[in-house]
């Protein structure tokens, strides 16, 4: 089983790091229609819920910038 790495000629964990960001920010994204679809139906336990895990999802895509910035020297 070949990695990542060499089918994109970065190296795995690179990779790993980059897509970890873009998925965590396309989550936070996606989480505010879900927020808002709940709202309309007067579910406010369920909109709480998805406002708690687009915290969650920004969270880790700041962590995980810092983490990029660290490691591109910027």
């Amino acid at each position: 089983m070949s990695g990542t790495g060499d089918n994109t000629g970065s190296k795995d964990k690179d990779y790993n790091i980059v897509w970890f960001t873009e998925a965590c920010l396309s989550n936070a994204l996606r989480s505010q229609t879900y927020i808002r679809d709940a709202e309309r139906d007067g579910d406010n336990e369920l909109a709480e819920f998805f406002r708690r895990a687009q915290g969650e999802s920004r969270k880790g895509a700041e962590q995980a910038k810092t983490l990029l910035r660290a490691r591109l020297g910027n």
